[in-house]
């Protein structure tokens, strides 16, 4: 008989279960503290009942755990000190979705060498997780893959569906079982009602194929998820931050039963692609959001030690420290200065 299956796998290799993972890596009482509290607070700040801002700052992507450690204890200093007025979480993305190719993080390849060993990086996500939510440093990333999440997500305070997959039904499904508030973004085209329709979707339950603590291949019956926002991250047509599409948006989620909640990325084409143009971007959403725009909840920017990217060398000694790999940041001295005058502006 001719073979017919699975004519283009090389191989099946088995991955350690999310059980025997979170064993190694369990969860502390700090940590704990720090994914409930602030999940809580993201909510009470959907929902009206906490004035405080949302901000979102952190790498485009982390391939570096020495570097994610330092930024995250210079960020955990902030964190406290603007407690009462900022509610700051640290982006933290271990998967990249690819227009094309290109590396797809952490957990996809920690070696950033095509070796794929996806057990190290599940680990090592894991670990740095684990190390930053003990700071009282909560995170947020990006939810790509349906497995990996139940290595990582109890560690996890808010996520995002992104731009190339938040009309996916599997993604849909996904946020629908999610146990944190979720932001749906818009599309790379810009349609803002593919995320709304999104978050639709994701609050009514679902069934899909996914697996359970054990590794074992299940059907995932979920109860909806109810705890969202909308985050508008520009388009191919250009930024879509200002204040009639904000407008639009709200009025988008009103109308399609939803409370109103919207997050702006001051990167990607809201900054038109330049990374420097990011605290332009910012200081112009804080404006609106003091000046009264109440549907605006959240910001975030990209952000790294150091400002700029670089190209993974087939050198690993030649990378510079603290510098980006995929979408270029912002360095961390503006980073905390953009910090520092949200926190005072939004004392007066």
């Amino acid at each position: 008989m001719r073979p017919v299956d699975n004519l283009h796998v090389l191989a099946f290799e088995p991955l350690t279960p999310p059980r025997v993972m979170r064993e190694r890596y369990p969860i502390t009482e700090s940590a704990a503290q720090t994914v409930y509290e602030t999940r809580e607070a993201i909510k009470r700040i959907m929902r009206r009942e906490d004035r405080r801002l949302l901000a979102v700052v952190g790498p485009c992507s982390i391939h570096d755990i020495d570097a994610a450690l330092e930024y995250a204890r210079r960020l955990v200093r902030l964190t406290v000190e603007m407690r009462d007025r900022i509610v700051i979480v640290m982006r933290a993305y271990f998967e990249k979705p690819r227009t094309t190719v290109g590396w797809r993080g952490l957990i996809n390849d920690p070696h950033l060498d095509g070796s794929f060993d996806m057990n190290e990086g599940l680990r090592r996500a894991r670990e740095l997780l684990l190390h930053i939510n003990d700071m009282g440093l909560p995170t947020a990333t990006e939810m790509l893959d349906p497995i990996s999440p139940q290595y990582i997500t109890d560690l996890i305070s808010l996520t995002a569906i992104g731009a190339r997959t938040v009309e996916s039904q599997t993604h849909r499904a996904l946020a629908s079982g999610l146990s944190m508030p979720v932001g749906y973004k818009n599309s790379t085209d810009g349609n803002v009602q593919v995320a709304v329709n999104a978050f639709l979707s994701a609050r009514r339950a679902h069934s899909f194929l996914g697996i359970n603590q054990d590794g074992q291949s299940c059907v995932v019956r979920t109860t909806g998820n109810p705890d969202g926002m909308i985050i508008l991250r520009g388009s191919s047509a250009g930024p879509n931050h200002d204040a009639l599409t904000v407008a639009r948006t709200a009025q988008a989620m009103e109308e399609a039963g939803l409370l109103p909640a919207l997050m702006i990325d001051c990167s990607h084409a809201n900054a038109g692609g330049d990374h420097r143009r990011q605290p332009h971007v910012w200081r112009q959403v804080l404006h609106e959001h003091i000046a009264g725009s109440n549907a605006v909840i959240g910001i975030m920017a990209e952000s790294n030690l150091y400002e700029g990217k670089q190209p993974i060398s087939a050198d690993r000694l030649q990378l510079r420290y603290g510098v980006s790999v995929t979408d270029a940041c912002i360095g961390w001295e503006t980073t905390e200065r953009m910090l520092i005058e949200t926190y005072e502006a939004l004392g007066h």
